[in-house]
């Protein structure tokens, strides 16, 4: 079906505007969740999780999921809240085939710290940022998302800078994020500030064959340190309370449930193909960079209003922010992420021990 045509208004502009706003807002200007405005410690530190065993839950679900649609038979008929433990198994294998989520109309807002660190951490142990802000409140897990006037401090991070990254959360730390959750608090009054997100299944799948097979067995570096020196900047107000990740991963991984392959590179966190000349990496980084990044094939968009949850499988996709409403407009979510297993590679390539031969790289201890 065609795109349907927008009528043009010859309203005034203004009149206009006034109609499109229909965002809850405090007539005061006040943020609607004051408990969960932003926080920075810069003497706040935590300690590394450390290994861990982690077992996926869509591991025990229901693949008819009975329970997660036992009130609904859609999902915007479920409220997240009141999934019991079966139906949260279902709510991981679900989010693992689809990539991502929407719920509406969810009242895990209002549910509290301690409740939603809970349901959260049915999927895995809470992972806390090195930097960015918790509530005020409380709850050092919470990371806050938030853009206002008043704290203009992730909008300025971006100065000089696209604010669309394509990424996925923290893939520097050793086990890395699975089923995700953002609750949205506040959106941009008319419009604005939505999610992007693009399937790295499909990301992988689209590529020849050939392609694929050569991508197979590779590893890259990822690191935060470009976070890590953004937040440097803040001076005597950065928040750093760990020190910098550096990890080596697959470039293809395998989801522990439904073993698909899936692309496991982003434009934020991974530096260097491991075993490859700084210029091959670079090449064959920008290429798969760019091909998360245009394929809009696989991709989609999430626009959020207050009471929206995205829960997404970070194992399966990227995903970028969007800064595309007024500056100054309140812009406020919270993130709860919890962390699963080690990458698992899709394959392991074998040294064949080629390099060795090679007096030149070996004697300069380039193998």
């Amino acid at each position: 079906m065609a795109p349907s045509a927008t009528t043009l208004s010859t309203e005034a502009p203004q009149v206009l505007a006034t109609k499109l706003v229909t965002r809850t807002k405090n007539a005061d200007g006040s943020a609607l969740y004051p408990d969960y405005l932003p926080f920075y410690d810069p003497l706040e530190k935590v300690e590394d999780l450390g290994e861990f065993e982690h077992f996926d839950p869509g591991h025990r679900a229901d693949p008819q999921l009975p329970n997660l649609l036992a009130t609904a038979t859609k999902i915007d008929g479920v409220q997240l809240s009141q999934l019991s433990p079966a139906g949260l198994d279902e709510l991981a294998l679900m989010a693992a085939k689809r990539g991502a989520l929407v719920f509406r109309n969810q009242d895990f807002g209002d549910i509290g710290f301690e409740r939603q660190k809970e349901i959260v951490r049915h999927f895995g142990p809470l992972h806390i940022h090195g930097w960015a802000p918790h509530p005020a409140a409380g709850s050092e897990e919470h990371m806050i998302i938030y853009d206002h006037i008043d704290d203009l401090r992730v909008r300025k991070s971006w100065k000089g800078r696209s604010p669309v990254q394509w990424h996925t959360d923290q893939s520097p730390e050793p086990q890395t994020p699975g089923t995700t959750f953002i609750c949205m608090l506040e959106s941009p009054a008319a419009a604005g500030g939505d999610t992007l997100i693009s399937s790295s299944v499909q990301a992988f799948k689209s590529l020849s064959p050939r392609f694929r097979k050569r991508l197979e067995g590779l590893t890259a570096i990822h690191s935060n340190n470009d976070g890590v020196a953004q937040e440097l900047k803040n001076g005597n107000g950065a928040v750093m309370r760990r020190a910098q990740l550096e990890q080596e991963h697959p470039v293809v991984i395998l989801h522990p449930v439904t073993e698909e392959k899936a692309l496991y590179v982003n434009p934020v966190y991974t530096k260097r193909i491991v075993g490859f000349d700084q210029e091959e990496s670079d090449y064959l980084l920008k290429f798969l960079f760019d091909h998360i990044a245009k394929r809009q094939d696989f991709q989609c968009r999430v626009r959020y209003e207050a009471g929206t949850v995205l829960v997404w499988d970070q194992r399966v996709t990227n995903h970028s922010q969007t800064l595309d409403y007024p500056a100054g407009e309140r812009r406020h979510a919270f993130r709860l992420t919890p962390l699963a297993n080690k990458p698992i590679p899709s394959m392991v390539e074998k040294d064949d021990g080629e390099c060795d031969k090679d007096f030149a790289r070996a004697s300069l201890g380039l193998c």
